[in-house]
């Protein structure tokens, strides 16, 4: 269990901000909290103010009574360190701890995450907050997990600032060694920017053009070790004085400034905040989907919670429109059907005042009792008081995305032949699986291949020779793989490889690119299958491909490539080799994803109607199938030959199972 003190149990709660209310209604929390089945509690994120009021002056009484009224009543703490957001007195005495963006303008208190991650004074402070509370907390029998910051790097992803450009170049010094390996990776010649010392860089400001792409790539893998030593310095403390207290830190989703497959590997379990706008319901559940299996693949084996979503509405779009009655139930349901042990909230009693004081909460401002939104929680509550047979158990996917940081950055950066969005290239795939009730895992470039039946490599533009080394062999064992466009062009140096796009990859794939013929908005394609038989249309992108031993699936029909290659498939050894050196259609996606999917041999774990999702959860012997409709009808699902307990409502299911509209069925098998 990712937290043992709550182990058996799917985790339930929210975030709690007391300090924001007089003591006289954290009696009334209480009775709230027990009567909608809360179990956890995040507590303390944003008091560091309220526990350190000046240098020299701590006050935790408010916090000690707060931490045995939780204990009183049987809920648990997942105590947050406070350090997101450092106290006034602190920025007062200490101005140069700020951050300041790459033109030169420093950011100011007033909103939270006024700091430099490489700013010595703000490290220190923090650590001599985090010890006094691990210190003061340690044996509090209400303490059952630590909440390491909130959401690091989230408003602030870089700091240009002086203590940032000489952590920079310390950073750069430990990778390169000497000056003239760095002149090297970064390709120096180029422009007259080679360096003779390490005190002539700075991290990358706004300058008269293009800035040196390694350069940048460099500084984006130092900012996320910057916020990483951070969270190392805190985990430290941590261990030190409760060693068995599991620790995590809130993540942002598919959130580019920080490399969350490294980060992983330093906390307990993961956790993420998660708010699909429910303006476009279809495509926020896609994008939830998404990220609760990011979130779930980046610690293989292990559950992870939604710490944050919404009850109801958030306050920070143009339009924020409050999730319908049943939206939320099914929401959080579909994060347990992926593999989360828990659901939790922003926040538990709506804010009077603040920022975020329109934001919605488990009480919002009209109270409980009169309240649908504490309803509608509340029976969530004995929802997963219910589901808790659920718990520790997990996904196994044969199919996996791989999704590289390192790629992201450095696909996006400028001086491309055409934009690409990383994102987006990867979530087509990722929701062609999702609308066919495949279950994916997100992998890294170092992840265990061979547990895969289906890889796909959605413009992998920067690959290592280590990486394409293992998909080779991952298949020559038999493997199915799949390239798109853009993939395989650059080292890890941002370097092109050259001979022929597809670089470490040719052999591989059987083919090489010579050239790209990106498209403007407006403009396609078509792509004819080899047999002439079907013609779908395409867009955005199309690489000049010459083949060496793949075979021709589809052909361009336009351009001066025309007739040339536009979807392989290469025999390599046990396995195949598939590329797609375009973006095809909604239709002729399905042409090709159908035909990997055959041969891989993956296949849907129950075929349903559209909008309906399903998941499959497993514990030794024991499964819990996950059917969710998404739709305003009562769906009526073939079970073929699942049969079981649904949990939810205790009866015995086979055959045909009905579901209203937005509701959720859990059967045991």
């Amino acid at each position: 269990m990712i937290i043992p003190k709550l182990s058996g149990k799917l985790i339930f709660g929210g975030d709690y901000n007391p300090e924001q209310w007089p003591e006289y209604v954290w009696e009334e929390d209480m009775q709230l909290m027990k009567q909608a089945g809360v179990n956890l509690v995040s507590v303390a994120i944003f008091a560091w103010a309220k526990l350190q009021p000046s240098e020299d002056e701590w006050n935790f009484g408010w916090l000690d009574r707060i931490m045995d009224l939780l204990a009183a009543n049987d809920i648990h703490a997942c105590l947050a360190t406070a350090t997101a957001s450092p106290p006034a007195w602190l920025v007062h005495k200490h101005p140069k701890m700020l951050p300041v963006n790459s033109e030169g303008v420093t950011l100011y208190p007033g909103s939270r995450q006024h700091y430099s991650p490489s700013s010595a004074t703000y490290r220190e402070a923090a650590a001599r907050l985090v010890d006094k509370l691990a210190s003061h907390y340690k044996d509090h029998p209400a303490l059952a997990a630590w909440h390491i910051n909130n959401e690091y790097a989230c408003h602030m992803p870089e700091c240009h600032n002086e203590e940032s450009t000489i952590s920079f170049r310390e950073w750069l010094k430990r990778k390169y060694e000497s000056i003239y390996q760095l002149n090297e990776a970064w390709g120096t010649a180029f422009w007259s920017q080679v360096y003779s010392d390490w005190d002539e860089i700075f991290t990358p400001r706004l300058a008269p053009y293009c800035s040196n792409p390694t350069q940048k790539l460099d500084f984006k893998r130092f900012t996320s070790d910057a916020f990483l030593e951070l969270l190392l310095m805190e985990k430290a403390i941590l261990r030190k004085h409760t060693p068995d207290i599991p620790v995590t830190t809130n993540y942002v989703g598919f959130f580019k400034p920080l490399d969350y497959h490294r980060w992983s590997k330093e906390i307990d379990f993961t956790a993420w905040d998660s708010y699909p706008d429910p303006l476009t319901e279809s495509i926020g559940r896609q994008r939830h989907a998404a990220g609760n299996d990011m979130m779930r693949s980046l610690i293989p084996g292990t559950p992870f919670v939604l710490m944050e979503q919404t009850p109801s509405a958030i306050n920070g779009r143009e339009t924020n429109l409050p999730k319908r009655p049943g939206l939320m139930r099914l929401w959080s349901l579909a994060t347990i059907a992926r593999g989360g042990d828990g659901v939790m909230y922003f926040q538990w009693r709506a804010s009077k005042a603040g920022t975020e004081k329109f934001h919605g909460a488990v009480v919002q401002h009209v109270g409980a009792e009169r309240s649908r939104v504490y309803k509608e929680v509340a029976a969530l509550g004995e929802d997963l008081k219910k589901l808790a047979p659920v718990a520790d158990s997990a996904i196994k996917a044969d199919v996996g995305i791989l999704f590289d940081w390192h790629s992201w950055w450095s696909v996006e950066m400028d001086s491309k032949p055409g934009k690409i969005d990383y994102f987006e290239a990867c979530n087509q795939f990722h929701n062609w699986f999702y609308r066919n009730n495949i279950a994916v895992d997100y992998l890294s470039p170092d992840s265990d291949f061979g547990k895969y039946k289906l890889i796909v490599l959605p413009s992998l533009y920067m690959i290592s020779e280590a990486t394409a080394a293992a998909l080779e062999e991952f298949v020559r064992e038999g493997g199915v793989l799949l390239a798109s466009y853009f993939t395989g062009i650059v080292n890890e140096a941002d370097h092109v490889y050259l001979g022929g796009y597809t670089g470490p990859l040719k052999e591989t794939l059987g083919l090489w690119v010579e050239e790209w013929r990106p498209n403007a908005d407006g403009e396609g394609n078509r792509m004819l299958t080899a047999d002439g038989g079907v013609s779908f249309a395409c867009d955005h992108w199309a690489d000049v491909v010459h083949v060496d031993s793949a075979e021709i699936l589809a052909r361009f029909g336009q351009e001066y490539f025309a007739g040339q290659a536009a979807f392989t498939e290469n025999r390599f050894v046990g396995g195949k080799a598939f590329y797609l050196a375009t973006r095809p259609d909604k239709d002729g996606l399905e042409w090709v994803m159908h035909q990997l999917c055959r041969k891989a041999a993956v296949d849907a774990v129950l075929k349903a109607p559209h909008g309906v999702e399903v998941v499959l959860r497993q514990k030794g012997e024991k499964e819990f199938l996950f059917v969710l409709n998404h739709t305003d009808e009562t769906i009526s699902i073939d079970l073929e030959d699942y049969t079981g307990q649904d949990l939810l409502s205790g009866i015995h299911v086979a055959g045909i199972l009905s579901l209203d509209p937005l509701d959720v069925s859990v059967i045991q098998l």
